[in-house]
């Protein structure tokens, strides 16, 4: 018994101890070694000269750490016990439906109808803002609608900004291509990204999607239309974005969804019924 005893003892006292490598600063002068390598090479010859020293330094004294055997420390390993603790009073349960051998994420979504409805609400709030700029601060209707046509066609504004407050209707027809089919393809990935945020859909469509397509074109926009960076108004650029969001994401979400299919095979979702298609019938069933 008693050797039992100091065998149990000995064996709580290797588990409370880990083996683990010894630290080494090797690695670093190793890592600054061959920066200065390189740095010398658009330097001074000295520079590479003392990289190199450092670096075969520090290559071999990290070899000397682990080879012909790695050196090693004793790490005295403490047990903590962990009580997980919640302010909330109940758990929130995922919906599984039960035909799936998985949760699918989300099991709703929005159709296709409620991203273009979205789209086009918001392309109608966004538009009705940056006219009100153009009559407002420029004096026109036409002013904003000429500046979007020229992120396409960048001949007008070589005859600066008097031909922008005028009417045109190549402009015209540009603009409002450009503005429908961006603001049907922004509402399209409306309908497939809210539901991912069932709680605070507005958060997602009406802030965070107009700051992060905002600020991309602030760091583009110059590049890609200098002319034309100077002349936008981002103040009311910024307020139009976040009037887009707002409404569409106020649209879309308002619309009914429809449950997700993107488990079924791919001929039984186009409407195909045959041998491995569908599920077998049984005689009683009726064939519709």
């Amino acid at each position: 018994m008693d050797q039992i005893a100091s065998g149990t003892a000995g064996t709580k006292a290797a588990r409370a101890t880990l083996q683990v490598p010894a630290p080494t600063a090797w690695p670093i002068v190793l890592a600054f070694g061959i920066a200065l390598l390189f740095a010398g090479l658009v330097t001074d010859a000295f520079v590479s000269i003392l990289g190199a020293v450092l670096a075969v330094a520090g290559a071999i004294g990290w070899f000397c750490d682990v080879l012909p055997q790695q050196k090693e420390e004793t790490v005295e390993v403490t047990e903590e016990a962990f009580v997980p603790t919640s302010l909330r009073r109940a758990v929130d349960r995922l919906p599984v439906a039960p035909e799936l051998p998985r949760a699918l994420l989300p099991l709703e979504t929005y159709p296709v109808s409620a991203g273009i409805k979205g789209g086009l609400a918001g392309a109608a709030a966004m538009a009705i803002l940056a006219c009100s700029y153009g009559l407002l601060i420029k004096k026109s209707i036409w002013y904003p609608i000429n500046l979007l046509a020229a992120t396409v066609y960048s001949q007008e504004l070589k005859f600066g900004t008097a031909s922008l407050t005028q009417f045109n209707m190549e402009s015209f027809l540009l603009a409002v291509l450009i503005h429908v089919l961006t603001s049907v393809l922004v509402g399209l990935l409306y309908g497939t990204m809210l539901p991912m945020f069932p709680r605070r859909p507005i958060l997602l469509g009406g802030v965070i999607a107009p700051i992060l397509w905002t600020g991309l074109l602030h760091s583009i926009l110059g590049l890609l239309n200098p002319m034309l960076n100077q002349l936008i108004s981002w103040p009311w650029f910024i307020a139009s974005q976040f009037a887009f969001g707002i409404v569409a994401g106020l649209v879309v979400a308002q619309q009914e969804r429809v449950h997700v299919r993107q488990l079924l095979p791919f001929m039984q979702r186009l409407g195909f019924e045959g041998p491995g298609f569908s599920e077998a019938k049984h005689r009683g069933d009726k064939v519709p």
